[in-house]
């Protein structure tokens, strides 16, 4: 898997496979993808970008959807409980997945100058983290890899 988020690509049609993606995912599985957590999907997949619960109910709220906090949060705890969004921890913010339905351990790339984030394919049962797990019979089950750095665009400007 490549990471997905810096370079130069078909928008829409990421957004459009994203979406797809997910409702393919939850036919197959017997999840409803509610008009509500479609919507927040959307505008994560939009940003291309990690947002906060709070900045997804205001732009809900300029949408005329009147929602309360509970409607954020209930749409994202639904995208991120069955593999379709992320929170990143640093941000305290939540990116849509960009391999959804895949099984995958993310690796955030996160960029300190704009606050970009992509998402990369991470194997923590292997390198250093696995070496160190197996070493102290640790059983690795879930992973959150988070990276800070600058982007490409960030690192060309700072040149």
């Amino acid at each position: 898997m490549d990471a997905i988020g810096f370079e130069t690509h078909d928008h829409k049609g990421c957004i459009r496979a994203g979406l797809e993606r997910v409702e393919r995912t939850c036919a197959e599985r017997g999840l409803q993808l509610t008009p509500g957590r479609r919507r927040v999907l959307e505008l994560l997949l939009e940003g291309h970008r990690a947002m906060g619960a709070y900045e997804i109910l205001d732009i809900l709220r300029e949408e005329g959807a009147g929602a309360q906090p509970p409607v954020a949060y209930r749409a994202l705890d639904f995208l991120v409980s069955n593999g379709f969004a992320h929170k990143i921890q640093r941000l305290n913010a939540f990116i849509a997945c960009m391999h959804p339905g895949e099984d995958h351990t993310p690796a955030f790339l996160i960029c300190r100058g704009c606050d970009a984030v992509a998402e990369a394919h991470a194997d923590p049962a292997s390198g250093l983290l696995g070496r160190a797990a197996r070493e102290s019979g640790f059983v690795i089950e879930q992973a959150v890899i988070e990276a800070v750095g600058l982007c490409p665009s960030c690192t060309e400007a700072a040149a």
